[in-house]
């Protein structure tokens, strides 16, 4: 069963954990703004996406717009179900994060 964090618990296993950070989001919304460190794995591909990517126990924290969006935590059942044993939702997600000054990635489209 995944489980639910905030801001200052997941500001705390970025600190000191080897987690995995998964914005669920579409492309295009992970590329806008995303957080710093933070990888796009959009709802719709995440369970071909993290399986044999990531070990069953690793902590995986996944997380989308704000406390409103229903991604991050349809995204932490499924992940539940395909046998991940440390997955937590960030449920303040993004605007959150940035409200509080956290660091923020995107903005500007790659180089390739």
């Amino acid at each position: 069963m995944y489980e639910t964090i905030d801001r200052k618990e997941l500001e705390e296993k970025l600190a000191n954990d080897d987690i995995k950070l998964i914005e669920v989001l579409g492309e295009e919304e992970y590329e806008r703004k995303h957080i710093e460190g933070a990888i796009n794995v959009p709802l719709s591909e995440i369970g071909k996406e993290i399986k044999g990517r990531f070990e069953s126990d690793q902590d995986i924290v996944v997380y989308c717009a704000d406390s409103e969006c229903g991604a991050s935590p349809k995204a932490a059942e499924k992940l539940d179900q395909f046998g991940f044993e440390n997955v937590y939702d960030y449920e303040g997600g993004k605007k959150d994060w940035q409200e509080e000054g956290n660091p923020m990635s995107g903005g500007e489209k790659p180089v390739t």
